[in-house]
């Protein structure tokens, strides 16, 4: 058998397998008892309403995950990327265009694959547990903007590194300058251009609590782009901050169920937090680790993107390039997960340097204990994951762990 064939293979049963075992883990680690730190803000009742839903969308990321892996292992042994790749010819004798038929075709399929797991997640256990805003309406319209988006922007950008590879020396060089541009450039853009898409983007009006924001920001010299609320209660309950941009168009964003549920002083410390990432330095080394790891994968790539063993390990003949890319991302898997385990356990340290920015520079790291509490609380955090499921999966440390370091501040 094609040594490539048995090493994917291996690799998607193990990957199965770890995913299963780890999850089996996270489930036994729960307890009835709340912990000490949360007593007096989660209820009995509550309380084992998050368990609940923590085993309802762990059994259906299961029961996915179960359908899924026999379906990629038969759709490949079958030859369902040769059948794909027979209709990518018929549609064009061009390399690009039967590369963007061929790609078109697998998102396609993976998105009617997976739309019944998004349906039920959506419609059924989010609704549930009382976080569903979604309509119908804009979960198709957010669908078919999603479609339009990978179709306007990732489109054009294959087809590029598909011309370099087939018509230009040092082809993993030039493709990966390019899209690192390209990358750069979508940072600048995305919060002008591509969130707005998604959500409604309002800056955050005059009031107590900007004025707060604006007088922590001038105290720390941050040069504030914007302060926006966007309305992420139009398709849940759960609420969340984040930093996004870089430069002049770095904007902060307040999900508006995030205003309505805590106080200034606590937004203050959210604020901060976000605002440490970049005082901190996160965010540029952010992208330089990301242009790093994709330099990396470009390098790899071109030794394997002409070996016709991984093209027949998938029932093709030749070297079609289109191809070689997918196939590439089955092989690549144990170097992805490897960064992507330090990628994890670099940003959990982040998280913990941008609370204790926050700490410091707001002198009231109770105030953002408060805030990590009801976030935790109002989205039915798990509060005590499992430390296998944390080192493998988790960007942020546990909340109970953020807790602890901040209380350090607290007896200074």
């Amino acid at each position: 058998m094609n040594g490539y064939l048995i090493f994917i293979l291996s690799l998607l049963i193990f990957n199965g397998l770890l995913s299963l075992v780890v999850e089996m883990f996270n489930l036994r680690n729960l307890s009835t008892e709340i912990p000490e730190e949360f007593r007096g803000i989660y209820d009995e009742e509550k309380y084992a309403k998050s368990q609940r839903y923590l085993k309802d969308t762990t059994r259906l990321e299961q029961i996915q995950a179960a359908i899924m892996l026999p379906l990629t292992i038969t759709f490949i042994l079958l030859g369902g990327f040769s059948w794909i790749n027979n209709i990518a010819h018929s549609i064009s004798e061009y390399m690009i265009v039967q590369g963007l038929a061929f790609g078109g075709i697998l998102i396609l399929l993976s998105q009617i694959i997976s739309l019944p797991f998004g349906v039920y997640s959506t419609f059924v256990i989010e609704e549930k547990y009382g976080f569903n805003k979604t309509t119908i309406k804009t979960f198709v319209v957010d669908l078919l903007k999603g479609l339009l988006l990978a179709a306007l922007l990732g489109a054009p950008i294959f087809a590029l590194v598909l011309w370099i590879f087939s018509a230009v020396a040092n082809a993993w060089l030039w493709a990966w300058g390019a899209l690192s541009a390209i990358q750069l450039f979508i940072l600048f853009i995305a919060p002008i251009a591509i969130l707005p898409l998604f959500n409604k983007f309002t800056p955050l009006e005059d009031g107590d609590l900007r004025v707060a924001i604006e007088k922590f920001a001038a105290a720390q010299k941050y040069t504030l782009s914007g302060i926006f609320k966007i309305d992420g209660s139009k398709r849940s309950t759960k609420s969340n901050a984040f930093f996004t941009g870089f430069g002049k168009t770095k904007r902060i964003a307040l999900f508006d169920t995030l205003i309505d549920n805590h106080s200034t002083a606590e937004l203050v410390g959210v604020l901060a937090h976000e605002i440490g990432h970049c005082k901190r330095g996160h965010v540029k080394q952010g992208i330089v680790i990301s242009l790093a790891s994709s330099l990396l994968m470009f390098i790899i790539l071109s030794l394997f993107i002409t070996k016709g063993g991984l093209y027949a390990a998938f029932g093709i003949e030749g070297t079609p390039l289109y191809a070689g890319f997918i196939f590439f991302g089955f092989l690549y898997t144990p170097i992805s997960m490897m960064l992507g385990l330090l990628g994890h356990i670099l940003s959990r340290k982040h998280e913990f340097e941008a609370d204790a920015f926050a700490a410091e520079t707001t002198q009231a790291p109770g105030e953002m204990i408060a805030a990590l509490k009801k976030l935790s609380v109002d989205n039915l955090s798990n509060l005590t994951p499992h430390r296998l499921k944390v080192f493998l999966e988790y960007s942020h440390p546990p909340v109970l762990e953020r807790i602890k370091a901040l209380r350090t501040f607290e007896a200074k």
